[in-house]
């Protein structure tokens, strides 16, 4: 009898100290748009992902759903990830901003983290990216480059985000090549190889000879390599495997330091609700290797630049600058202000073509 008590008490103790680890196990769950190995925008996230893994250890349980559609079917997910006992959960695309404060409603004790949305709650964060820092350096390459004058741009949704990318791309090749000319093409996605193929395709078989995209997928790279003549950027990865040509250099994510800062907050206790919004000079937005396709002075520009980016000393949009339709928008020497850009919502002078509803 005294030895059925012994191994019950050391069972209990074991099923306690059970308990007590898996209490200590912090769970961290991320949605994902597109699937991890789509070389671009998730792939990222999920490289930030492992890096939370690799900082903690067994302190850590991660978990992910990849492909989610943004919509209903994101707040299903969502919820089912915060059933699962999530105490932390990244939603990682503009799409899930309405879903995942619906689910936050509901879950008060679970953090939660959008990425480039504005909707915040007390246990809902936003972050983003100064994507358009990254889009300027790309713009003075593309306009100092292209023989045809023509570039062609990929874009996903008509949403701010996109639109200060096209924005601060054209202003900046602009600026090194007074006849550029910009072509959109909206895809209404922002993982789909074979739209992205087309895009590229068609705005190639229009005399582009630059193609820059705001979508996930290498396809355009593929697309251009195949034509030839042709230079790209890498979007949201190096995607270098398409180095020195027709990829050129590109705009890597680096998410990594921002999810382990909000783990290690959750951990200790000192999470908050909070809106971050991080280029160059924090390390968020990197410039992938400039290649030596690119000419050495150009190079040594398109890095002056960066470097102007990274401590302040220049801002992508400064005056004088126009809006589309000829009005005034910053006098000479004026920057645009975070809320502005937050809510871009038109094009810049000398953009041909609307912006879709």
């Amino acid at each position: 009898m005294k030895r059925r008590t012994i191994l019950a008490g050391a069972v209990a103790a074991l099923a306690l100290s059970g308990a007590a680890y898996a209490q200590d196990k912090t769970k961290v769950g991320f949605i994902f748009v597109g699937p991890v190995g789509d070389g671009g925008w998730t792939y990222e996230h999920n490289q930030g992902r492992l890096a939370v893994e690799a900082e903690f250890g067994d302190k850590v349980e991660t978990i992910f759903q990849e492909s989610v559609p943004e919509g209903a079917d994101a707040e299903r997910v969502i919820t089912q990830m915060a059933l699962s006992g999530a105490d932390l959960i990244f939603t990682t695309s503009f799409g899930y901003m309405d879903p995942t404060n619906a689910v936050a409603a509901k879950f008060p004790n679970v953090k939660f983290e959008h990425a480039t949305g504005y909707k915040r709650a007390d246990n809902v964060s936003t972050y983003s990216a100064r994507f358009y820092e990254g889009r300027a350096v790309q713009g003075h390459i593309a306009g100092k480059m292209t023989k045809t004058n023509k570039v062609g741009y990929i874009a996903s949704f008509p949403i701010p985000e996109v639109i200060r990318g096209i924005n601060s791309a054209y202003i900046h090749a602009k600026k090194v090549n007074p006849d550029v000319e910009f072509s959109v093409v909206w895809a209404y996605t922002w993982f789909d190889p074979a739209k992205e193929a087309d895009a590229a395709t068609a705005l190639i078989e229009q005399g582009a000879d630059v193609i820059l995209q705001h979508t996930d997928s290498t396809a355009p790279q593929a697309a251009a390599q195949k034509a030839g003549n042709v230079i790209t950027f890498g979007q949201a990865s190096d995607m270098s495997e398409y180095a020195p040509l027709p990829r050129v250099s590109s705009i890597i994510d680096d998410w990594a330091p921002y999810y382990i800062a909000r783990v290690k907050a959750v951990m200790d206790g000192t999470w908050e609700s909070t809106d971050t919004w991080d280029g160059i000079g924090p390390g968020m937005v990197g410039i992938g290797e400039i290649s030596d396709a690119v000419p050495a002075d150009v190079k040594a520009e398109a890095l002056a630049l960066k470097d102007s980016l990274a401590d302040g000393s220049y801002h992508p949009f400064t005056g004088p600058l126009k809006k589309q339709d000829g009005s005034d928008w910053l006098a000479e020497g004026e920057t645009a202000d975070d809320g502005t850009l937050a809510g871009m919502n038109f094009y810049v002078e000398g953009i041909t073509g609307d912006i879709p509803n």
